[in-house]
């Protein structure tokens, strides 16, 4: 296999809501909050019409757009055996990824995200991460580790206890490591664990801005690169209407971004600019052309309702 994903398995959920919803619900806009209630997570969903279900997770979203580009691709996340953890093992295969785990009933029920989309276009998401979040080390299989060119891990499914155990045993068994530090939110939560994963264990590291500054607490966007040279790895950043720039020791390449899109959700741009790059790595092109590639995946999805294509 070429890559393999490991991340949260979430149907996502998605809706417009006006700015007003934002704030009445105490919610920071264009980010993540995790609901620990099922109950909070439906009353959310109570007054609002449901524009689309579609299986989701980031990682999940990269991987389809690497099988839509002709990789062969495959993901592992927990889902439970209900009508959720059905509907989100359907949409993989629609998709031709290998699903790579077996369902079981849960004690939690399959992990949803709430996506809310303003007239602006922005995202806002409340997760509740049901068992998606229980992803343990004997849900994740070394031997499709071992057999992927690379692994995709992301940020969201960090977290301590036996997500981490799951985590550093992919890590430990895989041939090449790519991670997406996912949240900002994420980053302040996990800040040491983070910087170690990026300094020590990853190959690729790709954040937005926002992220990659907050891990480092960097002043300026010249810190960033004076630290991404020195880690002698590839970071890969998104800066939103800057383009993206790759740094690879001491090669600094940058992309522009699309002009003239008709923007209506921003959901999935990253996770799609991020199909775009690795297909590019794992299919040998250059970093420009890999950067390049990341914007065209990333133009595209930004154009329709929701993360896939």
């Amino acid at each position: 296999m070429k890559i393999l994903g490991i991340g949260n398995a979430i149907v996502d959920v998605i809706c417009k809501v006006d700015d007003n919803f934002i704030i009445k619900n105490n919610l920071t806009k264009s980010t993540m909050k995790l609901l620990f209630d099922e109950n909070e997570f439906k009353n959310l969903l109570t007054n609002l019409k449901i524009e689309k279900t579609v299986s989701g997770g980031s990682v999940a979203n990269s991987i389809v757009g690497l099988s839509q580009l002709g990789n062969k691709t495959g993901f592992i996340g927990k889902v439970s055996d209900d009508e959720l953890g059905s509907k989100y093992e359907k949409g993989l295969k629609k998709e031709s990824v290998e699903y790579i785990y077996i369902k079981k009933k849960e004690e939690l029920p399959t992990g949803t995200c709430l996506i809310l989309v303003t007239p602006d276009s922005e995202r806002t998401m409340c997760t509740f991460l049901g068992t998606a979040g229980k992803i343990n080390e004997d849900d994740v299989s070394s031997d499709a580790i071992k057999s992927s060119e690379i692994i995709f891990l992301e940020g969201y499914l960090w977290d301590k206890g036996e997500p981490k155990k799951a985590f550093d045993k992919a890590i430990n068994n895989a041939n090449k490591v790519a991670m997406s530090l996912s949240d900002l939110f994420c980053v302040d939560r996990h800040k040491p664990h983070f910087l170690n994963l990026v300094k020590n264990k990853l190959d690729i590291t790709f954040a937005n801005e926002q992220e990659i500054s907050s891990l480092i607490e960097a002043k300026s966007f010249n810190e960033v690169i004076n630290f991404a040279k020195q880690l002698k790895k590839l970071v890969v950043v998104t800066r939103g209407e800057k383009g993206a720039v790759a740094i690879h020791g001491e090669e600094i390449i940058e992309t522009g971004i699309k002009k003239n899109l008709k923007v209506l959700d921003l959901t999935g741009a990253g996770d799609l600019f991020a199909a775009g790059f690795l297909h590019g790595y794992i299919n040998k092109l250059s970093i420009e052309e890999s950067l390049k590639k990341g914007t065209e995946m990333s133009s595209k999805v930004i154009q329709q309702i929701g993360a896939r294509l």
